[in-house]
């Protein structure tokens, strides 16, 4: 079959059968000024048609003779309610040496499937097209009743809101956050968003400051000072320290605690929480802050390592709607955020010290004082050749202190290091991006002091690799490769 003609240079149209469905689109194509011929074997419905000034012939587009008929045809469309009828018709034409393109209708699957071994370009089911149609109907629907019951919560507020994100947020979490502080200031209540831990890794603080979002430590706001509490992007930080009822859940990921919610929007068939709040601003007709956008781009792009893990169309889409709204330069700077040179001594550490058990790679990157640096130093071991999971380990201030990444769609790496170091100390994370901090003494059961910081340090690396190996699935046992 050639593929010579291409639809921009298709200018005329034979519709082979005109029932309900032919009509429709022999109306829509007139209106567009096409040229179209109609063919049906019913001369009543012929007549019919040529009373509406449209085109049409009484023929059988079983006959061989039909598809002789409509040589000079760019583009045919066997549209007949008679299944059958339409295989024979898509047959003769390509029987004939006939290079048109073909659209043909069919009743189910099995018959799709034959008609295009038959020869037809394009095939289309009636009843698939009104459920897809039903389906986005629905979609649309429930996201407007979404859309007005969040606003009504959120308008419910008395004094302030707080918006809690996981702890040591992510950029989803923090995009995700001042999208719904931008909803919130649209009814004009005041929003505040708060998180616990830090704001790790250098790329997260620059993504803060360069689009200045304004944060709040949980340790310095007296949560009794607001009456509306939302829940953003909060399933994979551990279980929320707030004593007040939970009013706003929204989150791609399915809850690990119950809440009793007046809203609650958890949809883990996308792959950011920036993407929900993206359809809410566009449901809810808002101006969308270039900084508001420039976050939510970076958070989609975030979770989904750009697009190429777990992305959705409904990402895509969200995506395509933010793309024209965000500061681009801004995006970059975030990106590629300055390394410092105490960032760099670790990162150089944990490349001399990585071992690597398949796609596996676990470094030590010694004693330190910038923290950060591990997730930034996970993050760079990430890209080395063959690699899809990062743990990087170092000692500060009588604590473990671990950042670990991973790419491996069958890893949770949040619940890796949950398994293997729960008990003894804390863990915080999600499937990609998690850490940890045990104390020191505990893990090894010996003082801390300067004379054995260096035997602690080889009873930790030894301890916490073969722990992350079995939690990984790995036989720590084993003997190493420093991956050279």
């Amino acid at each position: 079959m050639s593929s010579a003609i291409t639809m921009a240079s298709m200018s005329t149209y034979a519709i082979l059968g005109c029932g309900s469905v032919g009509h429709a689109v022999a109306e829509e194509l007139e209106t567009e000024g096409k040229d179209v011929l109609i063919l049906d074997k019913d001369e009543g419905r012929v007549e019919a048609l040529r009373d509406q000034d449209l085109d049409a012939r009484t023929a059988d587009i079983r006959e061989s003779t039909t598809a002789e008929a409509i040589d000079d045809r760019d583009v045919l469309l066997i549209l007949s309610s008679d299944v059958e009828a339409n295989m024979d018709a898509v047959q003769n034409v390509r029987d004939r040496g006939g290079e048109q393109f073909i659209v043909a209708r069919a009743s189910d699957p099995v018959s799709a499937d034959e008609l295009t071994e038959a020869g037809a370009d394009v095939v289309i089911n009636p009843s698939s097209v009104i459920a897809d149609s039903a389906l986005r109907a629905l979609e649309t629907g429930e996201l407007e009743y979404k859309a007005t019951q969040l606003a009504e919560t959120i308008a419910d507020t008395d004094e302030r809101m707080a918006i809690l994100i996981h702890r040591s947020p992510d950029p989803d979490s923090i995009a995700s956050a001042a999208a719904l502080q931008l909803i919130a200031d649209s009814l004009d209540v005041d929003a505040d968003i708060i998180y616990q831990g830090e704001i790790g890794h250098q790329e997260n603080r620059a993504f803060v400051n360069l689009l200045g979002i304004e944060l709040q430590q949980r340790t310095d706001v007296d949560l009794d000072d607001y009456d509306t509490f939302a829940m953003v992007d909060h399933a994979k930080g551990g279980e929320p320290e707030v004593e007040h009822d939970v009013d706003v859940v929204i989150d791609h990921f399915e809850p690990e605690h119950d809440h009793e919610a007046d809203f609650i929007d958890v949809r883990p068939n996308v792959s950011a929480t920036s993407t929900i709040l993206t359809k809410y601003i566009q449901e809810l007709d808002l101006s969308l802050d270039q900084n508001v956008a420039t976050a939510l781009l970076y958070g989609i792009r975030a979770e989904t390592l750009d697009f190429k893990r777990d992305t959705t169309p409904a990402d895509l889409t969200a995506a395509a709607y933010l793309y024209p709204f965000a500061d681009h330069d801004t995006l970059e700077q975030v990106e590629s955020p300055s390394m410092s040179p105490e960032t760099l001594d670790v990162l150089a550490e944990a490349i001399r010290n990585r071992e690597v058990k398949g796609s596996h790679l676990i470094s030590n990157a010694g004693f330190i004082r910038d923290r950060d640096a591990l997730s930034q130093a996970a993050q760079h071991l990430l890209n080395l050749e063959g690699i899809t999971t990062t743990a990087v380990f170092a000692l500060a201030d009588d604590t473990i202190y671990l950042a670990a990444r991973s790419k491996d769609i069958r890893m949770d790496i949040g619940a890796v290091l949950e398994d293997a170091f729960d008990e003894i100390g804390e863990t915080a994370g999600h499937s990609t991006d998690a850490s940890a901090e045990i104390p020191l003494g505990i893990f090894t059961g010996i003082e801390t002091n300067e004379d054995n910081r260096d035997t602690l340090l080889e009873l930790t690396e030894q301890a916490v690799k073969q722990k992350l190996f079995q939690a990984m699935g790995v036989d720590g046992s084993e003997s190493g490769s420093n991956g050279s």
